[in-house]
């Protein structure tokens, strides 16, 4: 049985005040990626810590029940090099 059946969804504190003034604030950062997205969030601008920079989105319907976390990719994709023509 997961953490969420039974203790109820992790959000934290400060992403809750914030979101009650909804007016006043364009954008919310947060370095919680481990909180999960509520419908109370829905229209909102969230930017979120990946450990070097914040990435901006929106919230949608379809992210509802998420983390914040997986939208927020913390590894670069691998491309090989190009080599030079001598």
């Amino acid at each position: 049985m997961s953490r969420v059946n039974w203790k109820g969804p992790y959000i934290k504190k400060n992403l809750f005040k914030n979101t009650f003034s909804k007016n006043s604030i364009k954008e919310i950062k947060s370095y919680s990626r481990e909180s999960i997205i509520t419908p109370s969030f829905i229209g909102l601008n969230f930017s979120i810590y990946n450990g070097k920079s914040f990435l901006k989105f929106k919230i949608t319907d379809e992210m509802i029940g998420h983390k914040f976390g997986e939208f927020s990719p913390t590894r670069k994709k691998f491309t090989f090099k190009k080599k030079k023509n001598k």
